[in-house]
């Protein structure tokens, strides 16, 4: 079988997926290509994204600002982008076009491997900073796996209360201001930042000061252009352990090849190679 993939999204031309995809079919040896289907939010998105369903495509991602955009258009959301809100993978199956986010399992996929040790304290206390649309899936998925308490600082309180209630009851959940975060940092093991903030051309900026944090704790940027963020700069000087966002990128790839196809394929070897890139744009 040769898979038809691709991603929609505006702007799309300098994403990494077709990189990632195209090492994963190598990787399972199976024919297919990975496209990039931009649609300019001045055209008619019902339009184009019926062209590219004509088009007989196996299954595609969905990047901004389509994520929330794309779901009256599908036949069926699977439960977690039911609740989440937000899709990220379309996959074309027994008829029907469904909706999935993989984004949030990315990323505790991604934790998981560069910190196995928080998931053998899930008492610990965690701080996510945003409440974006990333945001929603990390949250979801980590209450998902068992982590008790997730606090959430954000600007707007509506928006965090709102992320809160994804939990359903699983996590316990107080709703901060930025302030109040920067200056309780203490009591977090675990600190997720997950707006753009800080990414390429903005380099320099910080959500929050991380002055206040523990150095055993673990601080996590979503951001990965730059690979070494402000924020993560931040919390290497004062000795705590870090961890990239390129790898939330790589592991919500593999759960999307997996939904298309059926197949697992390892993602570990690929983190180097991907940091690298980066690195060199």
């Amino acid at each position: 079988m040769h898979y038809k993939l691709g991603l929609i999204g505006y702007p799309v031309q300098n994403s990494l997926s077709p990189w990632i995809h195209e090492q994963f079919l190598k990787k399972a040896d199976i024919g297919g290509n990975y496209a990039l289907l931009e649609i300019n939010p001045k055209k008619s998105f019902e339009n184009e994204l019926q062209q590219i369903k004509n088009n007989h495509y196996d299954g595609f991602n969905v990047t901004v600002p389509y994520k929330k955009q794309i779901i009256p258009f599908l036949d069926d959301l699977d439960d977690g982008a039911h609740a989440i809100g937000a899709v990220n993978t379309v996959a074309w199956q027994n008829g029907k076009w469904v909706g999935y986010n993989t984004d949030g399992k990315g990323y505790v996929t991604a934790l998981g491997h560069a910190h196995p040790s928080i998931f053998q304290h899930k008492q610990c206390r965690i701080l996510l900073i945003g409440a974006g649309g990333a945001a929603r899936g990390i949250f979801y998925e980590l209450a998902e796996a068992g982590f008790r308490r997730i606090d959430i600082a954000n600007r707007t309180q509506s928006s965090a209360e709102d992320i809160a209630s994804l939990g359903d009851g699983k996590a316990k959940t107080s709703i901060l201001t930025l302030k109040e975060a920067e200056n309780n940092l203490k009591m977090y093991d675990l600190i997720i930042q997950t707006t753009n903030i800080g990414m390429k051309p903005n380099v320099n900026d910080a959500i929050i000061s991380l002055e206040q944090i523990d150095r055993r704790s673990i601080v996590s940027d979503i951001v990965y252009q730059p690979i070494e963020t402000h924020f993560l700069q931040q919390a290497s000087r004062i000795g705590a352990s870090v961890h990239h966002g390129h790898t939330m990128l790589l592991y919500q790839a593999q759960y999307a090849f997996e939904i298309w196809t059926s197949k697992k394929v390892p993602a570990d070897d690929l983190n180097q190679p991907l940091q690298s890139i980066l690195e060199g744009r």
